[in-house]
């Protein structure tokens, strides 16, 4: 299978997650909303009341998110790395997706602590290059090293995801000892993978100038329908900055239109991390992941390899330690 055929294939992860996100995004709006308009009626106060209901909101869908669509990512990176070492996709990609999930981390909590060792390894390598940078040249030498090690951020995410997927393809091994194997991997063939930044700032830039500028002009339209709200609201910022609750020079903020084109932006943004995330970035993903695990298909990883990540990771260190 190539990469299209495996992305069309996991699509079905994609869907739901963007549907999952959709709901999550309407969840906030509405207590959010509803937060506005019940504390304006009966404490003048409309502000805390958006803020409680979008705190509110953030834990409502924080707690769901645990148990319910880690099942999404996880599954599809799980299936993407079938298709591209297999070759082939069951017809049910999603039961299989999730079976396989359930079968790899038995517990909610063992995903978790897996994929946020995962983080923390690529996290302490990212950091590692900075300070590299800073002891070959000094100041110029680090912001060397923090140049690389930005860029590096950036695909961190990436790898992660190939990491966890490196993890279900060793499915003969246990999941920490696949994971240190992924590490290295990362370690031994970073330019490879750095390759892949062109193409991936590339998509991604083109992405937020189309899709977030299309749901900017949405956005914007959907908040000229309600002028009354945007009234009230910027009437609320103008007496905070008259009590001295809100510092001077934010009188922008007492501008409906304003707060309408900042909404307008929040909303653009928005829309497009999720709709990047769960359309654009897996259509990425598949590419990144092929040559991961086809650069260390052919590799004999050994404890001397593992013996030097100890020295550039703590946690590396840890995890090799408890496996």
């Amino acid at each position: 299978m190539d990469n299209k055929e495996i992305y069309k294939k996991t699509l079905t992860f994609s869907i739901r997650r963007f549907f999952w996100d959709l709901g999550s995004m309407a969840v906030i709006i509405i207590l959010a909303a509803a937060g506005f308009f019940l504390a304006d009626k009966f404490s003048q106060n409309g502000l805390i009341g958006l803020a409680i209901g979008v705190i509110a909101a953030i834990i409502i869908i924080a707690i769901a998110s645990h148990f319910i669509s880690y099942v999404f990512k996880a599954g599809q990176i799980a299936m993407m790395t079938k298709g591209v070492t297999e070759g082939k996709l069951p017809d049910d990609v999603y039961g299989e997706g999730k079976k396989i999930v359930k079968e790899r981390f038995l517990t909610v909590a063992a995903y978790y602590a897996a994929t946020s060792v995962i983080k923390g390894i690529f996290n302490e390598l990212g950091r590692a290059i900075t300070a590299a940078g800073q002891a070959i040249g000094g100041d110029n030498g680090g912001a060397i090293g923090s140049a690389i090690s930005s860029v590096i951020d950036t695909i961190v995410r990436y790898l992660c995801d190939c990491c966890l997927g490196w993890v279900f393809y060793k499915k003969d091994e246990n999941a920490a000892r696949a994971t240190l194997e992924g590490a290295v991997l990362f370690f031994r063939h970073g330019k490879t993978f750095a390759k892949n930044m062109g193409r991936v700032f590339l998509i991604s830039l083109i992405s937020f100038v189309v899709i977030g500028g299309v749901f900017f002009g949405i956005t914007y339209l959907i908040c000229q329908a309600f002028p009354g709200g945007f009234a009230e609201l910027a009437n609320a910022f103008a007496e905070m900055i008259a009590n001295g609750d809100v510092e001077a020079g934010n009188e922008f903020l007492t501008n409906p239109q304003n707060l309408m084109l900042i909404v307008a932006g929040i909303g653009g943004i928005s829309m497009w991390s999720i709709l990047h995330s769960v359309f654009v970035r897996p259509f990425i993903l598949v590419g990144v992941l092929r040559n991961y695990i086809e650069s260390g298909k052919s590799e004999k990883i050994t404890e001397n390899d593992l013996d030097e990540l100890d020295k550039k990771s703590k946690k590396f260190k840890k995890l090799h330690a408890e496996a």
